[in-house]
């Protein structure tokens, strides 16, 4: 029932912090589109334990903003390598430990690789994902380990 609730004042919250109209037909709406999703969800029976609205609220923005921060910073290396004349481009293949890691853990960190320009998760299993990047130096900020670190530490089990 606590995931059921988390769920409702997430979505609740988020639909304020995108709606930006603040009167009452809209609160309306909103209120029903939320009510509508989590009734769905709980008839679904997809509301479990794996989902942790409540708990991710603190720790996942700020794994978010990091990322957000990764993605810039690897498109502006990824825009450097493009510009440069004869840049010196190694593409390469490597692999990502992801074992201990949740299902939910395993996804957000390949959407994180794919999501930094670069970069791109190309298969996922139990142990390990397989990633593609246009230069080397990207795997090697890969199995330095700090995107993990920083996935772990957001909780996300």
């Amino acid at each position: 029932m606590t995931q059921l609730i988390g769920l409702t004042v997430m979505l609740a919250a988020f639909w304020l912090l995108l709606s930006g109209h603040y009167v009452p037909m809209f609160f309306g709406f909103g209120a029903f589109s939320v009510l509508l999703v989590a009734w769905l969800a709980k008839r679904m029976d997809i509301v479990d334990d794996e989902a942790k609205p409540l708990h991710w609220l603190l720790r996942v923005p700020r794994y978010w903003l990091w990322l957000g921060g990764q993605i810039l910073l690897s498109a502006l290396a990824v825009s450097r390598l493009i510009w440069q004349p004869r840049a010196p481009i190694t593409p390469g293949l490597g692999r990502a430990n992801v074992e201990g890691l949740s299902d939910v853990e395993r996804a957000t960190y390949a959407n994180s690789i794919t999501l930094t320009p670069g970069t791109l998760s190309m298969t996922v299993d139990e142990r390990h994902i397989e990633v593609h990047a246009l230069d080397v130096r990207a795997l090697a900020n890969i199995e330095a380990g700090e995107m993990i670190r920083r996935l772990r530490r957001a909780g996300l089990r």
